[in-house]
Order: structure tokens, then sequence, then C-alpha cells
């Protein structure tokens, strides 16, 4: 039954997810790379954004551990609370947004016409008041993960998707008599109504808070503010940075915060397909590895070498895959944006540009395999301090290339990828201190077998600079299938080089 399960809820969060590229695509027929363009990505990304700040993230990492240690009554009343709490934080934003609706969307749309910034602050400023609906609906899918409803948790994704999918398309065909944003913004309230619908309906299913009492004198602990703080730090950080980078494309020109947009979603494609699902994998095998650490004489858990085979591997296997998704980027970006985004309203210099941003943009997965492994290891060790004061001191350097660079696409997708090359830096030092450090060879990482990926990804990057892959006789296959097969090449080469791969993939 938990097979069956796990294997339902695996295929709902791949739909999910490529429906998500599905939306992306629509978007860009509708709206192309215009102002309008700038206006809808904002309409449809904002409340989430702010949501996954603020809530998501910390709800993750504080209620889930909270709950587990809870009688269901507790747990009820902490639901209770904190649902309080985060409506009434997210009606005072909300409200806030509308007041300073047009300076507000000056920052975000530094690049807006005059004569479109009206529109653009009222439709931003609709579409942000349902942000209490966003955090209410966050909550909820957290619960349901408690209640390890994973079916209904992953489900809402594809309620929000497919009406936004069928109102764009509606946008793009031009069939009802109703300006393009306003119709989005209906799209968008249908869509947080429905969810919220949804996972009540999922709540109810599974009996939490059904004949609860909720005493008014019942004790009740709820989790130290201290612990909220650094939480949301270490969440919100990250789904900062390609924020702000996209925030200073913007002031390049109207249509250039969509076309960024875009250039970082064929990004985040492999990224969220094949590299953090690595991550999800191995937190279990990383977690029963750390049991095995012993503390020594000081107090202090000396980690195990199981510990640090494990993350070796895990590092490996993540930067295998990661070398693998860089090629198939660099070999055929323009053929997957072009499948993706060149019909409608996108025109074909602007699919270049999204192809050439998101070239520099795969660079990117590099650090972010590391740091997705890094990541879950310091977890483990309760070391997540560390991993926000290194995702603070990427925000700085961003936002100095942001400014010195006058925010160039093409510079911001560079200065993005030095930043979260200094995260993935500052992790991995961060694990040597902890005591992950091989034994044997006095190295985390295993260089050598990282060998093989890099280069075989070097030679196919230089082989698509130069043409060479052109001029093969490849006509009769689509570029999108080169790069598939190109992706495929480094994986397998990878796994005929190197044991510890073929070790880590059988686990």
């Amino acid at each position: 039954m938990l097979l069956k399960t796990g294997a339902l809820s695996l295929i709902l969060l791949l739909v999910s997810r490529m429906l998500g590229f599905v939306r992306e695509s629509a978007q860009a027929a509708a709206f192309g790379t215009t102002g309008m363009g700038d206006v809808a990505v904002l309409m449809l990304t904002l409340p989430d954004w702010l949501t996954g700040v603020i809530a998501s993230g910390a709800l993750t990492y504080v209620l889930l551990p909270h709950w587990a240690s809870q009688t269901p009554d507790h747990q009820a009343k902490t639901q209770r609370r904190v649902a309080l709490w985060l409506l009434l934080s997210g009606t005072t934003l909300a409200a806030a947004f509308f007041v300073l609706k047009e300076p507000l969307a000056q920052m975000l749309l530094n690049s807006m016409s005059r004569d479109l910034l009206p529109l653009a602050a009222r439709r931003l400023a609709f579409s942000v008041l349902t942000l209490p609906a966003a955090m209410l609906a966050a909550l909820w899918v957290i619960r349901l993960q408690h209640e390890m409803d994973f079916i209904g948790m992953f489900s809402a994704n594809l309620v929000v998707n497919c009406v936004v999918i069928g109102g764009l398309l509606l946008i793009a065909t031009n069939i009802l008599p109703i300006d393009a944003l306003g119709l989005l913004a209906i799209c968008v309230w249908l869509a947080m109504g429905l969810r919220l619908v949804w996972l009540r309906t999922r709540l109810d299913a599974s009996g939490v808070e059904k004949n609860v009492p909720l005493k008014r004198e019942m004790p009740m602990t709820m989790p130290h503010t201290r612990l909220w703080l650094w939480a949301a730090l270490c969440t919100g950080l990250p789904l900062t940075l390609p924020f702000v980078a996209r925030t200073f494309a913007s002031g390049t020109g109207e249509g250039a915060l969509a076309t960024f947009n875009y250039a970082w979603k064929l990004v985040e494609l492999p990224l969220v397909l094949a590299i953090q699902l690595v991550a999800t994998l191995v937190f279990p095998a990383i977690t029963r590895a750390m049991n095995t650490s012993q503390c020594n004489a000081d107090g202090l858990r000396e980690v195990s070498q199981d510990a640090i085979e494990a993350v070796r591997g895990a590092l490996l296997l993540a930067w295998t895959l990661a070398c693998a998704a860089t090629t198939g980027l660099q070999v055929g970006a323009n053929a997957i944006a072009t499948l993706m985004f060149g019909w409608g309203r996108m025109p074909p210099e602007s699919v270049a540009t999204v192809a050439a941003w998101s070239k520099i943009g795969a660079w990117s997965l590099l650090p972010q395999a590391l740091i997705a492994v890094a990541l879950t290891a310091l977890a483990t060790l309760g070391r997540m301090r560390r991993a926000a004061a290194a995702y603070g001191l990427a925000l700085l350097v961003l936002l100095a290339v942001g400014a010195w660079s006058s925010g160039s696409g093409a510079m911001m997708m560079g200065g993005l990828t030095g930043a979260l090359t200094l995260v993935a830096i500052m992790m991995l030092l961060e694990l040597r201190k902890t005591g992950f450090r091989d034994q044997q060879q006095a190295y985390l990482l295993p260089w050598r077998k990282m060998m093989t990926p890099t280069l075989t990804m070097l030679l196919f990057t230089m082989a698509a600079r130069m043409g060479w892959m052109e001029s093969l006789n490849l006509k009769n296959l689509s570029g999108v299938a080169i790069s598939v097969l190109s992706a495929l090449v480094v994986v397998a080469i990878s796994y005929l080089a190197s044991q510890e791969l073929r070790a880590e993939l059988r686990r």
C-alpha cells in the first residue's frame, strides 16, 4: 500500500511540475515578452513567492517536527493558532501592497511605461489580495504532509495549474471580450479558491480537527520565534536570489523580466526533476548513516565513515546529473526554447534571447547540485544558520552585480550563477568543519570520479559552441532529441567509468 501511494505521489509530483512548464509556455504564447507579459509573470508568481519566503519553508522545518511530539488535540490547536497568524499577516501585507501599489509596481517593473503602470499596479494589487488564501493553503498542505496524504498534497498544484492554463489559452485565442490581465486576475482568484476547497476536502476526509476538544485552558507550547526566523531565512533566501536577479533584469526594458523568467524556467526544469529529486531520495540514507555516528569525549558528534560515504555518493550522483543537464541545455537550448516558447505572441528574437540566457544559467546547475546534497547533510546536523549566512552573503553579491551591470539579463544570469557557486563553496567548507572529511583521502568531494562527467560535459559544450554537432549527420533527429541524447551519453559514460556511481544508483 505504501509503495503504491509513493509511486502515485511521485507521478503526481512530476505531472504537477510538467504542468507548471506548460503554464509558462501558454503564458509566453498569450503575452510574449511585452510589458503586459512582465505584469503577467508577477501576477502569477508574486503571491506564491511571498508565501514561500514568509511561510512555506518555515512551516515545513518548524511545524512537522513540532506536530510529531504533540497529541491530535494539541496539533489542532497549534494549527488554528498558526492559521490565524498567517491570515492576519497575509491580510496586512496584501492591504499594504494595495495602498502602495503604484510605487511597489514601479520598483518591481522599473522599465514599465507610464501609460501601462497604473493598470499594472491595479492588476498586481488584485492578485496580491490572494495572499491570505495562499498562506492558508501552505499551512493545509503541510498538515496533509503530516497526515501522509501525499496525493491530496500534490494534487493541489494540479488544480491551480489547470485553471491558469485554461485562462491563458483563452487569452491566447482572444475568445472572450475582456482585457487579458483582467481575465488572468480572475483565473488567479478562481485557482486559489479551488485549491482551498480541494485541500479542505482532503483534510476533512482524513479526519483532521474532527471530534477534537479545543479547550481554552488546555496547555500548549508553540515553537520559539527564533526557530521560525532561521527556518524562514534558510528557505526564503534561496527563493529570493532569482527573484532579485529577475527584478534587476526588468530595468533594461519592457519584456526583459518575462524573458529572464522564461530562461530561468529552462534551468529549473532539470533542477527540479533530477537534482532536487536526488537530494530528496538520499535524505533517508544520510539520516540513517548519521545515526551510526557517535559523540566524542567533548560531547560533539563525530561523523562516521558510513555517513561520509553516503554524502560522497550523493554528491557524485547529483554532480553527474547536473553535468548531464548542463550538457543538454548547452547543446539544445535553442531547440528547447523554440519548442516551449516559440509559438503564439513570442517573436523569434525573444526566443533566441531566452536560449542564450538559459545557457548561461545552465552552469548554475553544478553548484546547485552540490548545495542540494550539502544542505541535506547540514540539516541532519542542525547547522542551518550557516546555510542562511551563505545565502545572505550571496544576496549581497547579487545586489552588487545588479548595481554594477545596470540589470543586464546576461550579467544577472551570470551573477546568479556566481552567487550560487559561493553558497556551494561555503556549505562544503562548513561540512568539513563538522567532520565530513574522508578519513583516507581527506576530501569530501570525490574529485577523481567527478572528472569523468565534467570532461564529457565540456567536450559536448565545446562541440556545440564550435558547430560540430550541426556538422554531424543528425538531420533526421530534432534538436531536442540531440539534447536528450547528449545528456544520456554523459550519464552512460560516467556510469561505465565509475563503480561508485553504479553502487549509488543501485541504492
